[in-house]
């Protein structure tokens, strides 16, 4: 969908997650599985925590993943095929439980997505890869975000010197076969649905148009969901589509976006779907809340999926799954979501 236009080896900074997850052990995967992919990229973490996760994914019959040092992020570009170049942070705890909730796991993932939020606002890197955090750590760590998303909002705003709502953004899940940006993202449904205003619904818009004017090269063709079942029925089954939805649309066209809609959000996923057979009508589908735009993407497969942050002055991907306490430690975990990640990185970054 997007061309690679840019530095073909940009520096991406590659966050090791909640160290009690998948998160090292998928990071260590991708640098031994697709090394010529991973050239330039790092990892910003706890220097035995991703000693272990090298020592997780050992394979028979394969060479051991070698673990090397960084101290500057230009480091990542000298380093040979299949070596993990990590950078650490000083005050990070050393290895954690797997598959635990834990305070110090949830500050050492933010601590890690702080850093490298800095590092691209001060145009050290190119962008970052967030491995999966968990939500539940975090808020045992006392971080006052629920999530990546607002989390490197709060960063991009500070930086700004303004509020943050003068850094509005959006969530973005992507893959080579369907594109989805969310009006709203982790509330509860009852707020969700409050949260379809004539505002969100324009400004959602106006984001995903700029984002993908710029990869694509050319202005997005973008599908915009209703909320209700059918669209609304023509107000039958509500009059979110009548009173809000189509007002935004309207708006929008008249500054130039090429944005139709609200159509029946259980079919507009598959019209917008592209194949080899079947070219999608869609660039992209605006869908009202989190579950109707992320279940389409992720039916078409968690390993083809990449969450990309929408409308912050840098780049920032992370794969379409959490932390899988499950499997933690057990060499299990898939890092094709990862893999993805940083190929969709490279393709949006400016560097």
């Amino acid at each position: 969908m997007v061309p690679i236009t840019q530095h073909a080896h940009p520096l991406l900074a590659i966050t090791q997650g909640d160290p009690a997850g998948i998160g090292p052990e998928i990071i260590a995967k991708a640098f031994r599985d697709v090394p010529d992919q991973m050239h330039g990229a790092f990892v910003v973490g706890e220097l035995a925590t991703l000693r272990r996760a090298a020592a997780c994914v050992r394979r028979s019959g394969v060479p051991d993943l070698p673990v090397a040092v960084i101290t500057s992020p230009v480091q990542a570009r000298e380093m040979p095929p299949r070596c993990l170049p990590v950078l650490p942070l000083a005050g990070l705890p050393g290895p954690l439980p797997f598959g635990a909730v834990a305070a110090q796991a949830g500050r050492a993932a933010a601590d890690c997505v702080v850093w490298a939020a800095q590092a691209a606002l001060r145009g050290e890197i190119a962008g970052l890869v967030t491995a999966p955090l968990h939500k539940e750590s975090l808020a045992a760590a006392g971080v006052d975000f629920p999530g990546h998303t607002e989390l490197l909002q709060a960063q991009a705003a500070a930086h700004a010197g303004v509020e943050l709502a003068q850094m509005p953004v959006r969530m973005m899940l992507a893959s080579d076969e369907l594109c989805t940006v969310l009006v709203s993202i982790h509330m509860a449904l009852r707020d969700a649905i409050d949260a379809v205003t004539d505002c969100n619904v324009l400004q959602t818009l106006r984001i995903a148009h700029a984002a993908l004017c710029k990869s694509l090269g050319r202005a997005p063709r973008i599908g915009v969901a209703g909320l209700n079942p059918h669209a609304g029925e023509a107000g039958l089954f509500g009059r979110e589509e009548i009173d809000i939805i189509a007002p935004a649309i309207a708006a929008a066209r008249r500054e130039g976006l090429d944005a139709t809609g609200p159509w029946a959000p259980d079919t507009v996923f598959m019209r917008a779907r592209n194949t080899p057979v079947h070219p999608g009508e869609f660039d992209v589908v605006v869908a009202m809340y989190h579950d109707q735009g992320l279940i389409p993407v992720k039916y078409l497969g968690v390993d083809k999926g990449v969450n990309v942050t929408l409308g912050l002055p840098l780049v920032r991907t992370s794969p379409d799954h959490g932390t899988a306490f499950d499997i933690a430690g057990t060499g299990k975990a898939d890092p094709a979501s990862l893999i993805e990640a940083v190929r969709w990185a490279r393709r949006l970054s400016v560097q």
